[in-house]
């Protein structure tokens, strides 16, 4: 199984905000994680991390033939960014959407996305736990559509 993973805008800076907490999370600990939990369901991961949507648009589009599913982080793309729902809706792969909590937030309230209704599920919680529950998630419902 291959899932690509896709971390939108500002969330490698999510150490400046876990600092505001007085927590030490960062976006290289959240991927080791996810690392560790695809290596614990027997997964092949991709991740890429950006600002740019064209590059996150290329990269689903890339990758949409040989990835079983994608987990998504939006970020301030949740509500603002149609040309990446669009491309959502044209791949239609099974897809497991990641918010953060109101402390970590960087854009929209947590819990508001224009991919929500196009999601398997739509997690909400703190980084350092959200997206291996995500890609769990995720995992869960490929099994059970085979």
């Amino acid at each position: 199984m291959k899932i690509i993973i896709l971390q939108g805008p500002n969330l490698n800076l999510i150490g400046v905000r876990s600092a505001q907490t007085g927590r030490r999370t960062t976006l290289d600990k959240i991927n080791r994680d996810l690392r560790r939990t695809a290596h614990e369901l027997a997964v092949d991961i991709t991740i890429l991390q950006t600002h740019r949507i064209d590059k996150a648009i290329t990269f689903i589009q890339r990758n949409r033939n040989t990835a079983d599913g994608l987990l998504l982080a939006p970020m301030s793309w949740a509500r603002h960014e149609l040309t990446l729902l669009e491309t959502l809706r044209l791949v239609n792969l099974p897809m497991v959407e990641v918010l953060l909590s109101r402390d970590f937030d960087f854009g929209p309230a947590a819990g508001e996305s224009n991919y929500s209704a196009f999601c398997a599920a739509t997690i909400i919680g703190d980084p350092e736990t959200v997206f291996s529950a995500g890609l769990q998630h995720l995992t869960q419902v490929f099994n059970a559509d085979r």
